[in-house]
């Protein structure tokens, strides 16, 4: 239901099908068909596995796949490293919950269904349409979990499966009043990764609705809607924290920016700076939101040797920006589009360049210039 609301969003939802499709995953085929619940229309996308649909484990054997396994199947597909890298944190998310679930260490949980090829391709083809409609802050509703039993590989489970349970915490989530398994494991994982924030639909001028259609049937319509417009409001505060460290090595202090971005930051950069004394130092910088900014703290001052920070707010102009593929004599370049305050840029995306390069036996110039060349005239600064 993710994949198809991201589908109806998409200017063809039919294009969701090559998009997922173009990753790779062993044995997969997907198809996008217009489906109805209660007379509401939206988008139902199929997943299958073989030939056989998503769900219908007990014809075709999976067999099971630990973390490791999942992982170097994400890493032989063809997508970019942002959407490996979404994937592979999400699985990590499932697999610490169930971790906590069975006593057994992360490493040796072994995946039913959340890690089945289908499962596989519910959360890559959600990263990629992500990417593709690239969203410039995501709020999500609190989930319904709804209640009662479900039948999975463990045998029956109360609902919210424990797994999801444990995905969950953080998040804003209620039973509802109808018997069912409204939110599954990977659901839930996907929401908890790129949710921002949880409520009500903030104010907005809507300029698209996706509607993504399930398979069961309830008294209540068995739909997900996506909305994706424009906000003149304030989503969030952006906070600077910053340090300055003169006692570190260059290999340990330069870990720093990976791990605030992998812990969520929103930026992190290390500039030289002299110190008292004349003495060469670094300054530290990271930009995050103010739910991240106490956690990001505590990590920073536990991996270096910096005993304060200074943390203040900072007014932020951001341009809004959207993703656009371009057909070039050495295949599709995605290029990313910002615009706002009057301005608007444009620039592909350096992995693609070096992928294509790397497959055509070219330069990357050789590339970026037929890029060029094919958007001539299409931006401002051409």
């Amino acid at each position: 239901m993710i994949l198809g609301a991201l589908a109806d969003l998409l200017e063809n939802p039919k294009d969701a099908k090559a998009i997922i499709e173009s990753a790779g995953i062993p044995d997969v085929e997907v198809s996008v068909e217009r489906a109805e619940k209660n007379h509401i229309g939206g988008i139902r996308l199929r997943v299958f596995i073989a030939g056989q649909e998503e769900g219908v484990h007990e014809h075709v054997h999976h067999g099971h796949r630990k973390l490791s396994d999942v992982m170097d199947i994400i890493d032989s597909l063809h997508v970019s490293d942002s959407v490996k890298k979404a994937a592979k944190e999400i699985y990590t998310d499932i697999a610490r919950a169930e971790s906590k679930v069975h006593g057994e260490p992360v490493g040796e949980v072994h995946f039913h269904e959340v890690g089945m090829l289908d499962a596989i391709a519910d959360v890559v083809g959600s990263c990629m349409l992500i990417e593709r409609i690239s969203p410039d802050y995501i709020v999500s509703s609190p989930l319904r979990t709804g209640f009662g039993y479900v039948h999975c590989a463990h045998g029956e489970l109360p609902i919210p499966a424990p797994a999801t349970a444990a995905l969950l915490k953080g998040m804003e989530s209620y039973s509802g009043d109808l018997e069912g398994e409204f939110t599954t494991p990977t659901g839930a994982a996907i929401v908890g990764y790129f949710a921002e924030e949880y409520g009500q639909r903030p104010r907005m001028s809507i300029e698209g609705i996706g509607v993504g259609v399930g398979h069961h049937d309830y008294t209540i319509p068995n739909i997900l809607r996506a909305f994706i417009g424009e906000s003149k409001e304030k989503l969030f505060e952006i906070y600077e924290i910053n340090c300055n460290i003169d006692d570190m090595t260059p290999e340990d202090l330069g870990q720093m920016v990976d791990m605030l971005l992998e812990e969520g930051a929103s930026d992190a950069t290390i500039t030289p700076i002299i110190m008292k004394k004349g003495r060469p130092g670094h300054r530290l910088t990271c930009l995050c939101r103010e739910a991240d900014k106490d956690r990001l703290s505590k990590l920073i001052l536990a991996n270096t040797s910096t005993i304060g920070l200074r943390i203040w707010k900072a007014e932020r102009y951001e341009m809004s920006s959207h993703s656009e593929v371009c057909r070039t004599e050495y295949g599709d370049v995605r290029i990313k589009v910002s615009e706002g305050y009057g301005i608007r840029k444009w620039k592909p995306e350096h992995d693609d360049l070096v992928r294509l390069a790397s497959e055509n036996g070219v330069t990357v110039g050789k590339v970026r210039d037929s890029v060029r060349s094919s958007y001539k005239g299409r931006f401002c600064g051409d």
